[in-house]
């Protein structure tokens, strides 16, 4: 964008502002900041919007929002057929700064544009978004959250009437309505207590809630099997959504000895102790390992702020404590999943296994022993959502995990869910502490069955104006001029830019080396990043 097109945008927000906040911050801005803040739109795509909070248009706040809100009310009412009920959209949000107001900001706007909207009373993880949305009838759902970013981050994720994600095909066309509303005249700016007054916002009742949490616990696969539920859990909500449906969920289903990591139990935008938080963070689950340690648990479980991953250590035999990637995690669950459904009669008669392509290809083999056919998805959990969907049977989906920590093992949400998940853990860890097994040296047995693999990633920022332009020449180098990688040979690409085994095409490059070494490149779809995934894979 040129520069004058920034100071004019600068100069309409300054004219029009009302909020004090953006106002004050606006007053404050230099010429730097003005083109950080205004040199571009905020992008709405598959994941909706996510930013820094602040002023200007590549920012999150309540007239990006508001904004956001009228393309998707426009989008929604576009597309209502004649004759059809009364659209109606499902919203909710995290413990980040400013998402309680974003979410009655998008509230109010949905309900002035003849949306009917029902809201959380209380802040709610993502899964009960996507339930919420199927278990109401929504045409939509609106979920106010930047996931596991840091603190100066928020976004807005969009969901369609399947409790999915939206597609990038809907993306597109919510986008494009954004694009043609005017920043300050366009949105139809409601009163959100009005709205609650006159009825055209609900507050969702507290028996959808309920009727999640029983989903959740109906995902159990322990049938009555011995399993040591005095097992000592340590626990970590990260200061987000996950402290009251863990705790009822994992106490309801007979785990009395829960000890809450208490610096991180209540709701907490700063993240003061983890200013990553994120379960894939080393640093975020340094206080949980520390009451591991004094308590001596058998098992730490940490969700994201809007615990919808999760990620775990468990007991090594010398004392210590391991954490365990998402691809060991859901290399362990696969195979507990698997072994107690065929036990007890349940796989099914065509049972499916999904995960992303950047996720460890071990699993399929794993879920080849036991019968499973493995649908491979692009990156994002969406696209599991989607194809769970698309089964001619949701009872054929027995589970998918994907590398960032995400799992699911029910079609009652159509998203990652850090609850069932966790469920799903502590069931698998009584289970075996029963047998006397730690999950360190079961994970060891999977590895001499099935082989072994060590994946890592690394991620590389790219902020500022230039980040997007920066990665794509990276992508553009490695897709059509680079031959080796520090002196291996490159002997395969494999460009998801063309479309490969069906899957829509994505800005993701596959790499196989040599030497057998395999690494996947492409740029974060929410965070100006860059990802590389680097896998190595050893025969049993």
């Amino acid at each position: 964008m040129k520069e004058m097109d920034c100071l004019d945008r600068y100069k309409q927000w300054v004219e029009n502002a009302a909020d004090p906040e953006i106002a004050a911050e606006l007053a404050s801005m230099t010429d730097d900041t003005i083109r950080e803040a205004f040199g571009r739109d905020l992008e709405f795509g598959t994941g909706g919007l996510r930013g820094i909070l602040g002023a200007g248009t590549d920012r999150m706040n309540i007239y990006t929002v508001a904004r956001a809100s009228q393309g998707l009310a426009d989008y929604v009412n576009r597309y209502r057929k004649t004759g059809q009920c009364k659209p109606s959209a499902a919203v909710s949000y995290d413990s980040r700064i400013k998402s309680e107001v974003f979410a009655r900001t998008a509230a109010a706007v949905l309900a002035a544009n003849g949306i009917k909207v029902y809201i959380y009373p209380q802040l709610m993880p993502t899964p009960c978004l996507s339930f919420a949305v199927r278990c109401l009838g929504c045409t939509a759902g609106v979920m106010v959250t930047a996931s596991h970013n840091p603190a100066e981050y928020n976004g807005y994720k969009v969901y369609g009437p399947d409790g999915c994600q939206i597609t990038a095909d809907a993306a597109r066309e919510i986008q494009g309505a954004i694009g043609e509303a005017d920043m300050f005249e366009a949105a139809r700016r409601g009163d959100f207590e009005w709205a609650l007054a006159d009825g055209s916002i609900e507050y969702i009742p507290d028996n959808v809630y309920t009727e999640y949490i029983e989903a959740v616990k109906g995902t159990s696969v322990l049938y009555g099997d011995d399993a040591d539920k005095g097992l000592k859990i340590v626990y970590t909500p990260l200061n987000g959504t996950g402290l009251k449906p863990m705790l009822r969920t994992l106490q309801e289903s007979g785990y009395g000895d829960i000890t809450v990591v208490k610096e991180q139990e209540e709701p907490d935008g700063t993240f003061p102790t983890c200013p990553h938080p994120n379960p894939e963070e080393q640093e975020a689950m340094e206080l949980g390992l520390r009451y591991c340690r004094e308590q001596g648990a058998d098992l730490l479980l940490a969700t994201d702020p809007d615990c919808d991953r999760v990620g775990i250590a468990v007991k090594n035999g010398d004392g210590e404590y391991r954490l365990l990637s998402a691809n060991e995690t859901g290399l362990l669950l696969l195979d507990f999943i698997c072994l107690q459904r065929q036990k007890h009669g349940t796989l099914g008669n065509a049972p499916v296994f999904m995960k992303t392509i950047v996720t460890t290809d071990l699993a399929e083999r794993v879920a080849e022993h036991y019968g499973l056919r493995t649908v491979n998805t692009l990156t994002g959990f969406k696209y599991i959502g989607e194809q769970i969907g698309q089964l001619d049977d949701e009872r054929d989906f027995i589970f998918a995990f994907e590398e960032s920590y995400g799992y699911l093992s029910g079609s009652y949400v159509r998203d990652k869910d850090g609850v069932n998940a966790s469920l799903l853990i502590c069931d698998m860890a009584a289970f075996y502490k029963a047998q006397g097994i730690r999950l360190a040296i079961k994970l060891e047995e999977i590895y001499r069955k099935f082989g072994f693999c060590q994946t890592f990633q690394r991620f590389h920022p790219f902020a500022g104006v230039d980040g997007m332009e920066r990665m794509e020449h990276i992508m553009s180098y490695f897709r059509n001029e680079a031959e080796q990688i520090n002196g291996i040979r490159i002997e395969k690409k494999i460009d998801y830019l063309v479309g490969v085994d069906g899957l829509p095409k994505s800005n993701v490059l596959k790499l196989e080396l040599e030497d057998g070494k395999q690494l996947i490149i492409r740029p974060s779809g929410t965070e100006p990043k860059l990802k590389i995934y680097f896998s190595l894979f050893n025969e049993p």
